[in-house]
């Protein structure tokens, strides 16, 4: 028995069609429709409308009229576990050393399926700060976190990310002056936003990048201004956050925020 003749014994055409769908998708810029997806593969439509259904239904792959578009469910997927514990372990001494020079606290986010995640929280060595829960789903729309990871992903990535917000929050509304904020937030590399939330606090978030410019994570600082004037400025501590997210850029990815 040949190598090629075992392998065959183990196939699972279902899951072979639904990988096909999935890595054509990957490779392919403004969606298939159903018929050009067989015509790729070589199949009848019939053969790929049930399991186009069940990508669909769970999120894998997004249908825009008769069209076709892979979802970011499976960055999400690959990224939340192993990686994730990763860039928290790189990013918790930074982070901590950040909260003690700013004394503010600060939050470590990313994008997960339509929403951003916090994924790691440090407190203000002062009496006062603002704790965000681990774990805590928040805006991208609203947030200084979720503009970051909006602003430093490329065109199509980002309507994607959009559209997951959109259709998983029936509530969310994007900004009529979404485009030209993120334009600006990539210019000056960092985001400032009075928060939606709380208030009295004001957020500055900062991108972790990947090799590419992508972001990977924001770095968001809720910031509170302090009554004892020895206290690090608003410009002093946007400094000192844009630091603490260039040097947890270059351990995890080699790359600072202003792509150096």
């Amino acid at each position: 028995m040949t190598q090629d003749d075992d392998n065959d014994r183990y196939r699972a055409p279902a899951l072979d069609k639904g990988l096909d769908i999935l890595e054509l998708l990957a490779h392919t810029d403004g969606g298939l429709t159903q018929a050009e997806i067989s015509k790729t593969l070589g199949k009848s439509p019939n053969e790929f409308y049930r399991m186009l259904d069940r990508l669909v239904r769970r999120g894998y792959v997004q249908r825009q009229d008769d069209r076709f578009f892979l979802t970011l469910k499976l960055f999400g997927l690959a990224h939340f576990h192993a990686p994730v514990r990763r860039l928290v372990s790189f990013a918790t001494p930074i982070m901590r050393e950040f909260s003690n020079k700013a004394e503010q606290s600060c939050h470590l986010a990313i994008y997960d399926r339509g929403s951003v995640v916090v994924i790691a929280q440090q407190d203000s060595p002062t009496y006062w700060g603002i704790s965000i829960r681990v774990g805590a789903t928040i805006s991208l729309f609203n947030t200084g976190s979720g503009h970051i990871l909006l602003a430093f992903r490329d065109a199509a990535q980002r309507e994607m990310m959009i559209s997951e917000q959109v259709r998983l929050k029936t509530d969310t509304v994007r900004p009529d002056d979404l485009e030209e904020r993120l334009a600006a937030i990539a210019e000056r590399r960092f985001e400032t936003m009075d928060s939606l939330q709380t208030a009295g606090v004001r957020n500055i978030s900062t991108p972790i990048l990947s090799l590419d410019g992508h972001a990977l994570a924001a770095l968001t600082c809720p910031y509170i201004s302090p009554l004892n004037a020895d206290a690090p400025s608003f410009e002093t501590v946007i400094d000192h956050i844009r630091e603490a997210a260039a040097q947890i850029s270059e351990i995890v990815a080699g790359a600072g925020t202003d792509g150096e």
